[in-house]
């Protein structure tokens, strides 16, 4: 099958572009605020690609057919949540899991969003995560291009990802919070993104790695949707040795904004799937 886009990358004012997500071989635009067309984090960078042509037995295909049905399925089903009422969130490419409040939804393993530079034509991703949970799918509709087709912006969002190119999980946090805050919110102005300090974090379940944080402050609405932007992140090494990461990414100062509280409530539910 080949790959397909249910429509164009366009952008709102500044920091502002459309979210496309993976499921199976086909993008589809999702939401805005950041794009993508590739799963991030473990082996998914295959799935993001469309199926080689093959003449090989049944076998092959049914084993794809296995995957892909893989890739649909639910990820709040094997795990019990940590906190009473709310959703669990497993990504089967990193075995992170988290938990998250009930209002939230739930996307397959195979959905993936990312955050992109506006001048680049190929939307090389800058950072992002798959599996993701999100809040507020429909927060901010607006047409950007005047095309008569309405583009969605999400309210917040959070994931997982395999840290393939980070050397450190100190790294791997502050690069992922301030990568988010830029790309999704202040670009190209670099210089209205607020970089916390990287910091020990152990989550509930005994994880210990690096916790960091990013913020905007400054952000013109050039656009309907333009808003200032707060991402935190959690970087650990998993028991393979590999870094992998925690990310939540949220817009800041509206009044339906996420808490920090929230957040550090949702941080401190991440686990590894299995116990």
């Amino acid at each position: 099958m080949p790959t397909q886009t249910a429509g164009p990358a366009v952008r709102e004012g500044r920091g502002t572009a459309t979210v496309v997500a993976v499921v199976a071989a086909a993008v589809v635009v999702a939401a805005a605020a950041v794009t993508g067309y590739l799963v991030l984090g473990g082996d998914g960078d295959d799935s993001a690609r469309p199926p080689a042509p093959s003449s090989s037995a049944p076998v092959a295909d049914e084993a794809r057919a296995d995957e892909a049905r893989a890739d649909e399925a639910r990820t709040d089903v094997g795990e019990q949540p940590t906190v009473r009422g709310w959703r669990t969130v497993t990504n089967p490419r990193t075995g992170i899991v988290f938990d998250v409040p009930p209002e939230w939804s739930l996307k397959p393993a195979s959905w993936a969003t990312f955050v992109a530079d506006d001048g680049d034509p190929e939307e090389t991703p800058l950072v992002g995560f798959s599996a993701p949970a999100m809040l507020k799918e429909k927060w901010c509709v607006f047409d950007a291009d005047l095309d008569g087709s309405s583009d969605e912006s999400w309210l917040a969002a959070a994931g997982s990802r395999a840290e393939r190119d980070a050397r450190t999980p100190q790294e791997a946090a502050r690069d992922n919070a301030s990568l988010w805050v830029y790309g999704g919110y202040t670009q190209p102005d670099k210089a209205k993104v607020n970089k916390g300090e990287a910091e020990p974090y152990t989550t509930a379940s005994g994880i210990t790695g690096t916790v960091a944080t990013a913020s905007s402050t400054g952000v013109e609405p050039g656009g309907k949707c333009d808003t200032d932007g707060k991402a935190t992140a959690f970087a650990f090494k998993s028991p393979e040795g590999d870094i992998v990461s925690w990310t939540f990414v949220g817009a800041k100062g509206v009044g339906e904004e996420v808490p920090d509280r929230v957040v550090r409530k949702v941080l401190s539910t991440v686990r590894l799937a299995g116990g």
